[in-house]
């Protein structure tokens, strides 16, 4: 049974900090690109990072220089370091692992606001 489990959500005032986990177990972690989407209330989901197997990464355009992708296969976990924060990065934040298949965490809430 694949699981991606999400942690590291909270509450913070803008311009902080936070560190998203995404422990996976059930899959090849290493051979996985991996992810982290986000959805805010009333708006599509959207890729925030992504890290393929290799190491490369990829933002969207609004997280960059802002937001790190980090993946240690070791402990089949993702990372997403998230700094200088901005009430606009308030979502309801999602693991994504894609391979052949692709599989979602439950998510965790992201809320910035003073």
């Amino acid at each position: 049974q694949v699981q991606l489990v999400e942690s590291g959500g909270g509450l913070v005032q803008p311009g902080g900090s936070l560190r998203l986990s995404c422990a996976a177990s059930g899959i090849i972690f290493s051979i996985y690109a991996m992810g982290w989407y986000r959805q805010a209330p009333g708006k599509q989901r959207e890729l925030v990072a992504l890290i393929i197997s290799d190491g490369n990464t990829r933002y969207q355009d609004s997280v960059k220089g802002r937001f790190t992708i980090s993946r240690d296969n070791a402990k089949n976990t993702v990372y997403l370091q998230m700094n200088s924060l901005k009430p606009e990065d308030t979502a309801v934040y999602y693991c994504n692992a894609a391979h052949t298949k692709i599989y979602w965490g439950q998510g965790t809430q992201v809320t910035v606001s003073s």
